[in-house]
């Protein structure tokens, strides 16, 4: 459990993912160490869904326990994943799982969320978005995040 949780604390977001789901396999004997970790900014998205799937929450309803920032600095981290293992299709399709309504409050969540990769997981989307109009408006996201505004 100890060697999962160092391996979710990495910079590479699938890894974090997979070792989120290796401590869901593991199950009971893993819960200390996942609430011990609920409150690092980069992990907490992770374990209060493994805390809430653990404690009964259906995995469908369990994304209701993350407040509105955790679920767009999860969904940013996630698209890291997508961006550094996957392929362009995939990252256009991650697009359509965010829980903001539209492209522009999207944009403006991500912008506002302070994930360390938000700069290279737009400039992705924008390359892999068939859509010119939003390729250019992720890119504009992209370079505010870049330029600080």
């Amino acid at each position: 459990v100890t060697e999962l949780v160092d391996a979710a604390r990495g910079e590479d977001a699938l890894l974090r993912g997979l070792a989120f789901e290796a401590l869901r396999v593991v199950g009971a004997p893993a819960e200390p160490d996942v609430r011990a970790v609920a409150d690092e900014p980069t992990l907490r998205p992770y374990a209060l869904l493994w805390l809430a799937e653990h404690d009964g929450i259906d995995p469908e309803d369990a994304h209701e326990v993350l407040t509105r920032e955790e679920a767009t600095w999860l969904w940013v981290d996630t698209a890291a994943a997508v961006a550094d293992h996957g392929e362009a299709p995939l990252l256009v399709r991650h697009l359509e799982s965010a829980l903001q309504p539209t492209v522009p409050v999207l944009l403006d969540e991500v912008r506002a969320v302070g994930h360390p990769r938000t700069v290279q997981v737009l400039v992705a989307l924008a390359a892999a978005h068939p859509d010119p109009a939003l390729a250019k408006a992720v890119r504009r996201a992209a370079f505010q995040v870049h330029t600080g505004g």
